[in-house]
């Protein structure tokens, strides 16, 4: 699947959004090692602590399918913002929990354009060992 393909996906997904507060949808894609692609909105909630963006419930919903650590080859993130948008600093962890440094991850906006990172770009300094 080509990353186009993937952020499509994700654009398509960011319909379902439930967004009754902010008004602001995002859609995620993320693509397994096997082909597999599971979507992902943000869900959000009147005590905003309770919402759940996008990113997380795409990884969430992969994992509760029996997928495990490392078996992500890619995301791609959908919204219409004016530059790339990014995943919140919650979403960037999670995805450190899970995938490689040199996953790719799809970044968009409101005019199609896509970038591309790794999550090593995007957590250049990310919290992996909890060491006491």
């Amino acid at each position: 699947m080509t990353k186009e393909q993937l952020m499509e996906v994700a654009r398509e997904a960011k319909k379902n959004a439930y967004k009754p507060y902010s008004n602001f949808a995002v859609g995620a894609a993320l693509l397994l090692q096997d082909g597999t692609v599971f979507k992902g909105v943000n869900v959000e909630n009147v005590s905003f602590g309770a919402t759940n963006c996008a990113e997380r419930t795409a990884i969430f919903t992969a994992i509760a399918d029996g997928y495990k650590k490392d078996d992500f080859r890619a995301i791609a993130i959908a919204g219409d913002t004016e530059d790339f948008l990014s995943p919140c600093s919650i979403c960037r962890q999670v995805l450190v929990e899970f995938c490689s440094p040199e996953m790719p991850v799809y970044l968009t906006n409101g005019k199609n354009e896509i970038l591309t990172v790794t999550l090593e770009q995007l957590v250049p300094y990310a919290f992996t060992k909890l060491e006491m």
